[in-house]
């Protein structure tokens, strides 16, 4: 019964993994014992679930959203987030929005259509990040080159949110560098009390 959490269109329908197994049954549970989340839960759904090592011996989980369905997510998800971190102790729970990247139009391929801006691999990427640090804002974004070619992107988080995603910052750089294969270092800007 708890496979109704899991997208009919996606893969993980036929065969969940235990772990896509165990967050549909949490999810499932969540709707039918917590009444003030039961409306919101209700049409919610997920396309898959992983997990990912991120070091120290911690892993976080990662849930795939489909990307309709994510700004449903969002209006409840500190509180999911709050509720799955107790059910699987010891680790992280972030939520991403499934996006597929298109590849560029070479010369043979017989795509009519003009790739559209949100499937591009830059845009994808940047999806990403915003989900996974919502609901904190992204405040700003520098991307450093080193002499040796490799990249390493620092991001400004919001320093009004800090106290509530401080403990997840090194989690969220860890899947990030996962899924994109970018570095990413997670900052706090400091605030200056004087108005500009």
């Amino acid at each position: 019964m708890a496979t109704i959490k899991i997208a009919h269109n996606s893969p993980s329908h036929a065969n969940p993994s235990e772990l896509e197994t165990n967050i549909a049954q949490a999810l499932f549970d969540l709707e039918s014992s917590v009444s003030d989340l039961k409306a919101a839960l209700r049409p919610l759904q997920f396309s898959s679930a992983k997990e990912i090592d991120v070091g120290h011996g911690k892993k976080a989980i990662v849930i795939f959203v489909p990307v309709p369905l994510l700004v449903g997510f969002h209006k409840v998800q500190q509180r999911l987030t709050r509720e799955l971190e107790k059910k699987f102790s010891d680790r992280h729970v972030v939520f991403i929005g499934q996006r597929r990247i298109l590849p560029l139009p070479g010369r043979r391929s017989r795509v009519q259509q003009k790739r559209p801006r949100s499937r591009t691999l830059t845009a994808v990427h940047d999806a990403i990040l915003s989900d996974l640090v919502y609901p904190t804002e992204i405040v700003g974004k520098r991307i450093r080159t080193k002499e040796d070619g490799h990249k390493v992107i620092k991001v400004f988080l919001d320093a009004k949110e800090r106290a509530g995603v401080d403990y997840k910052v090194d989690t969220f750089g860890d899947v990030y560098r996962k899924l994109t294969g970018k570095s990413v270092i997670f900052e706090f800007p400091s605030v200056s009390s004087e108005g500009h």
